[in-house]
């Protein structure tokens, strides 16, 4: 069950693939896209972050900040992030601290789930179940929506 819509969203800070933590307190004032998915260098796992990658300028034109979670380590993010050119953050929850406060813990992997968070540090949308193919256009669409109510100019 994935935390509701409108409830302030759990802050946490983690160290990403350059070793810098990040604290989702210190991006408030942002929207940020929060996706947990399994483990980096993965087909689907791959399919997602080039996606978000490909799409990641018009994000930073919506003032969002995109955060990629699972429990794969700073090196591994490294090498992910290196490999397909990646620019966002990618976080190491080795812990799972992060991926259990926002109830994305499955039975053997890290639930492909996002959240939307909005510029207050709550949250503003949840993808449930996430298909990988073309979850980076459709998250935006939705991010733009939800800020312009349906309508950029």
């Amino acid at each position: 069950m994935a935390l509701e819509v409108g409830i302030m969203a759990p802050l946490f800070s983690a160290v990403n693939q350059d070793g810098d933590t990040i604290r989702l307190e210190n991006l408030r004032g942002k929207w940020v896209v929060l996706y947990f998915y399994p483990k980096d260098d993965t087909p689907g796992c791959t399919m997602e972050a080039k996606g978000f990658e490909q799409l990641r300028e018009e994000f930073e034109k919506e003032d969002a900040v995109i955060l990629g979670v699972s429990r794969d380590n700073e090196k591994s993010h490294k090498e992910f992030c290196t490999k397909y050119g990646l620019n966002f953050h990618l976080l190491a929850d080795k812990d799972g601290k992060i991926i259990e406060a926002y109830k994305a813990k499955g039975r053997l992997f890290t639930k492909r789930m996002t959240y939307l968070i909005d510029p207050e540090g709550k949250i503003a949308f949840v993808w449930k179940k996430v298909n990988p193919a073309g979850h980076a256009k459709e998250v935006l669409e939705k991010l733009r929506e939800l800020k312009y109510g349906g309508n950029k100019e």
